[in-house]
């Protein structure tokens, strides 16, 4: 998985923004005003930022408003901004953000048209509290002891944000798969506050077998021999549960892309362009594989993959409102989704849920089917087919009367 005779440049022991680092494009909100921030597990959070990246320019009755949110290993950077910092300096690798092709003048989210807003959520590890952040209270960095987040937890934090930068209603909520989590949530928690939502390969709630994946990965990270229960921050350069990570990862990749994809991009062969069973040469895609893992350790961080990762297995719309049924027919808008055709983890059937469950609430929808061998990540690698549609949606939205 690594390289480890080359102690030069040994993987950080946590992927992790720390305070003192450079923002490079982030800016920061302390949310509550000062005021501790009660989770919905009951447990608080002193004094907790949110990190956040805007691009566009608010207009003067601030009714252009988009809210970005990011997916799993997502943060708030969500496009590049002219004349942002260098890559090495804001993150790591390129100053392209990580949906860069929907959000930019004239993009999908068009930020000549539209004000777009992406922050880090909560318990993340690019600037927002998580982890990785120091307790005010204890004096030292949370690890292990911060407390679980929710889906529901994200969006409060999400509308304290809102309020601090004037924005009332959002023109679209928009996000996929975890993102798609936190619009439906908003969509079912402030339902006057947003115009639209835009949940693409995302569901009501999170299934057994989604839950099972994701226990596979946290398991990977624990089994860490530097796992040491989360406490693991002082070990320096190398002495980090990065194999574990990695390993998440790997698994991760495996249920977010497709068996078709993998056979055409890789099949059997080694770098040799040989069989690789023919004489012992590491498979291609294993070869795929180790650099993925290897990649995200030195950007993410254990305890906040742990973290969220169990945030989106308790993702629950019904819960505690009767169910998902009583739960969507809160909804007050408009709603897109998208599937990909081979998408084994999030598939086709959790989207047309949330179909009849807004047309049920009275609202139209628009619902695209991805044709790609990609698997989960088709929304990312196939955008053309269902960024116009989503443009066509959003400026509807945005010509229609705000009542």
């Amino acid at each position: 998985m690594f390289d480890e005779t080359d102690p030069t440049n040994p993987p950080p022991v946590s992927g992790a923004w720390f305070e003192g680092d450079d923002p490079a494009d982030r800016r920061f909100s302390q949310f509550t005003g000062g005021r501790p921030f009660v989770l919905e597990s009951g447990e608080s959070l002193e004094l907790p930022d949110l990190a956040f990246e805007t691009w566009g320019e608010l207009n003067e009755d601030a009714s252009n408003a988009v809210l970005v949110c990011h997916a799993l290993t997502g943060d708030s950077h969500a496009a590049s901004h002219p004349g942002g910092h260098t890559p090495e300096a804001a993150h790591g690798t390129s100053p392209d953000g990580w949906w860069e092709r929907v959000v930019g003048p004239g993009k999908t989210i068009d930020t000549n048209k539209y004000y777009a807003v992406c922050a880090n959520v909560l318990g993340g590890c690019q600037g927002s509290t998580g982890p990785a952040s120091v307790d005010p209270g204890a004096g030292m960095l949370y690890g292990p002891t911060f407390p679980q987040v929710s889906i529901r937890d994200q969006v409060r934090a999400q509308a304290k944000l809102a309020d601090q930068l004037g924005i009332q209603t959002w023109v679209s909520v928009v996000g996929g798969s975890m993102g798609g989590m936190q619009a439906l949530e908003w969509a079912v928690t402030f339902p006057d506050r947003v115009r639209s939502v835009a949940a693409l390969a995302s569901t009501a709630c999170s299934t057994a077998q989604q839950i099972a994946w994701s226990q596979a990965g946290r398991m990977a990270i624990m089994a860490d021999s530097h796992w040491n229960a989360g406490w693991y921050y002082g070990g320096g350069p190398g002495h980090g549960p990065h194999r574990g990570l990695a390993t998440a990862r790997v698994v991760a990749m495996i249920h977010y892309r497709s068996d078709t994809e993998f056979n055409r991009r890789f099949g059997r062969t080694s770098s040799h362009g040989q069989p690789a069973a023919e004489h012992g040469a590491e498979f291609d895609i294993e070869r795929y594989l180790a650099y993925q893992g290897a990649k995200f350790v030195r950007r993410f961080d254990a305890n906040s993959y742990i973290m969220l990762n169990h945030m989106m297995d308790l993702h629950d719309l019904g819960r505690g409102r009767g169910g998902i049924g009583p739960a969507l027919s809160r909804v007050r808008c408009p709603l897109f989704t998208a599937s990909v055709s081979t998408d084994f983890l999030y598939p086709e059937y959790q989207q047309r849920e949330l179909v009849e469950g807004f047309e049920a609430a009275g609202q139209w929808t628009t619902h695209v089917m991805i044709d790609a061998d990609t698997g989960h990540d088709g929304f990312l690698t196939h955008g053309e087919q269902v960024e116009p549609q989503l443009r066509s949606f959003l400026d509807k939205i945005a010509s229609e009367p705000q009542i």
